[in-house]
């Protein structure tokens, strides 16, 4: 019976702590046919930007980044099908995918000591 109390105890107090915290909650903002989205880490930094259309499926430019701020991802949706250019950075690479009905066409992918061609 104590085994039993202790776990509501702990499950009680667990709960309460949880309704507490102070996660920040996501942001809403109606635009026109869309809803803007931003998710943000505890921290107050921006985790995901975005929108959503009516039906609720992810479209436009949706961007990612990190906890101190820095782009991770950035790409775009048409009524929740990947399409297009998307970029994705790690400390030392940047990956270029195209995207084509949510599926990976084609791939290419730099490093920090590539070296890039610049025309006047």
């Amino acid at each position: 019976m104590k085994n039993i109390l202790s776990i509501v105890l702990m499950l009680c107090f667990g709960l309460a702590f949880a309704q507490n915290s102070d996660t920040i909650k996501p942001k809403y903002e109606k635009k026109g046919n869309l809803t803007e989205a931003t998710y943000y880490y505890d921290n107050g930094v921006v985790k995901q930007h975005g929108f959503f259309n009516k039906a609720g499926e992810l479209h436009g430019t949706w961007s990612s980044f990190d906890l101190q701020g820095n782009k991770l991802a950035v790409g775009k949706y048409e009524n929740g099908t990947k399409v297009g250019k998307w970029f994705f950075w790690t400390e030392d690479t940047l990956k270029e995918v195209d995207f084509v009905d949510s599926r990976m066409a084609t791939v290419n992918e730099w490093k920090n000591s590539s070296t890039i061609a610049i025309r006047d």
